[in-house]
């Protein structure tokens, strides 16, 4: 199979970076991983067993979750890990309470209580 090149395409840091630590499983490089999730996705997508406008329905706030086979439930609740995710890694509650004034308290890596007070 001959491939065809094309334009170079930018990718988010955390795809890049899962794709270069899974490379080196199956002996790809970025781009053949990159490309064999893709075609993953796409037979996925075109899978006559799962519901996709079911699960964008979902996603939308539009559908209920309780009503989606396994299988449907299973995407939804990876495409929720991945907002979840992302919310939490541009929240910045500490510094937000600390320039209210306010305290916090929160568990170090230990599981410690640390209370930090406010001004």
């Amino acid at each position: 199979m001959r491939m065809r090149t094309s334009p170079p395409t930018r990718l988010p840091a955390d795809v890049y970076e899962s794709a270069l630590a899974s490379a080196g499983v199956d002996s790809r490089s970025v781009p053949q991983q990159i490309a064999h999730w893709a075609r993953i996705g796409r037979e996925f997508e075109n899978s006559p067993q799962v519901n996709h406008r079911a699960i964008a329905q979902v996603l939308a706030g539009n559908g209920f979750y309780d009503l989606l086979g396994e299988r449907e439930q299973a995407v939804v609740r990876g495409a929720w890990s991945e907002r979840i995710a992302t919310l939490r890694e541009s929240l910045n509650l500490a510094s937000e309470f600390m320039d209210a004034g306010d305290s916090y308290s929160e568990a170090d890596e230990n599981g410690t209580l640390m209370i930090h007070p406010g001004q």
